[in-house]
């Protein structure tokens, strides 16, 4: 199993369950990996036979974007759900936070995974 990975993607969204919050837009910050063959691309050096980080980080950001959530946890099972049916990915773990949601520390969130390691 090889992982391609996303680290630091920081998008604006609205999140949160206070009045607040559906107010403003606030950053919220992924890693993702991947589960994926990268031995194909590897060998023809094709960007079409791998999976591409530009590509789902393109379709990540747009999702988020235009989306509104009340938890991170929704918007967590939502991103894993697009990834595992959009891109033929097979297992990924993501880590969704919140940064500045609790003033005394750095991150919160969650750290989620879906499907089966090969």
């Amino acid at each position: 199993m090889d992982i391609v990975y996303i680290e630091g993607l920081k998008v604006e969204t609205v999140i949160g369950i206070y009045d607040w919050e559906r107010e403003i837009r606030q950053t919220v910050c992924l890693d993702i990996e991947m589960a994926t063959d990268i031995q194909q691309a590897a060998a023809a050096e094709d960007i079409d036979s791998t999976l591409n980080y530009k590509t789902v980080s393109d379709r990540l950001i747009s999702f988020i974007e235009t989306s509104e959530f009340l938890l991170v946890e929704t918007m967590a099972e939502e991103i894993a759900q697009i990834v595992l049916d959009e891109f033929g990915v097979r297992w990924l773990k993501l880590k969704l936070g919140k940064p500045g949601a609790v003033p005394m520390a750095r991150d919160v969130g969650v750290i989620i995974e879906r499907g089966e390691r090969f």
